[in-house]
């Protein structure tokens, strides 16, 4: 299998048959073999029943289906799982993605990047609430991975197979991709693609996301550059509370022994260098313990962030 094209949608029956047919279309003028992944993420409108349908007369097209919703980085993983193709190619599925760009990025591919991700430099989305944010998400995500990219946010990516398949994903990692593959030793490279406005339904995105990027770009980052090291990471900030502490307590033994300065009747300093130090020990255990053991639940156990109900495969 040449490409794997993965999508994840949901609640999307207003564009489901224009996407399959759209993406038929542009496949199958491509001299390589070809399936496209569909993933319903749980879908409670009729976009199940619409992709079964489109299964009965579109070649190449295989549905999974979620048994409820558990989010874009779940979808797209199982998709990964599923993939047979030597290119990935991921977009979204309310059109606003256009498939005609897929060559365009396999060319880039071919020429040896193992992820090639698109940058919708002409947006067509509003500024306040969607554009504005992007921009500072993709600053910040450039800065803190060390991937420059201008556009961590496009879905539509082309990724190696061999390097996906090393790239474990859980929260909303999915827009963090490039900068994990990166971190496995891929080589990454960017791509001007169209953007259209939204023809159909409604974003599934908003600013309530936001703090849940953050908090995974805390874990990407702890994962690119602590993974084999934690401790340097959450000593560091243990040492913040603790060595202010320990010099607020040789500071007390001191005054003490040099004019006799007593702190007993004094219980707010005393607990609060000991209040500090205990906090430092304390980050210091607990982020480590919390890190190794949910990672160790999902990698070592081989467990999914997912629960698929059923498959479909088209009939030709």
């Amino acid at each position: 299998m040449d490409v794997s094209v993965v999508v994840p949608v949901y609640n999307e029956e207003e564009c489901v048959e224009a996407l399959v047919a759209r993406l038929h279309e542009v496949m199958s003028g491509l001299d390589r073999s070809y399936e496209i992944l569909l993933v319903d993420d749980g879908s409670s409108d009729g976009t199940w029943a619409k992709l079964a349908k489109a299964a009965e007369t579109t070649p190449c097209l295989k549905l999974i289906r979620f048994r409820r919703n558990f989010g874009q980085t779940a979808a797209i993983s199982a998709g990964f799982h599923a993939a047979q193709g030597e290119a990935v190619v991921t977009l979204d599925a309310d059109l606003q993605n256009d498939p005609a760009d897929i060559p365009r990025l396999l060319e880039r591919f071919d020429q040896g990047f193992d992820v090639v991700s698109g940058w919708r430099k002409e947006r067509k989305d509003k500024f306040l609430t969607r554009r504005l944010p992007s921009m500072l998400a993709n600053w910040l995500i450039s800065k803190i991975t060390g991937v420059y990219l201008h556009d961590y946010g496009c879905t539509l990516k082309v990724y190696r197979r061999e390097v996906i398949r090393n790239v474990h994903l859980y929260g909303e990692m999915h827009r963090f991709i490039p900068a994990l593959a990166s971190w496995v030793g891929g080589t990454i490279d960017e791509v001007v693609v169209t953007h259209h406005p939204r023809r159909f339904g409604t974003s599934k995105y908003g600013l309530s996301r936001t703090l849940r990027v953050v908090l995974d770009l805390m874990t990407v980052k702890f994962l690119l550059r602590y993974s084999t090291g934690p401790i340097q990471l959450y000593g560091k900030l243990g040492a913040l509370f603790f060595l202010p502490g320990l010099l607020g307590l040789v500071g007390m033994a001191v005054a003490n022994l040099a004019v006799g300065a007593t702190f007993i009747k004094r219980p707010f300093w005393v607990m609060t260098v000991f209040m500090l130090m205990y906090m430092g020990m304390q980050f210091v255990s607990i982020g480590l313990l919390a890190e190794v053991q949910i990672r160790t639940y999902h990698e070592s156990q081989d467990k999914r962030v997912y629960v698929i109900r059923e498959t479909k495969e088209s009939v030709s």
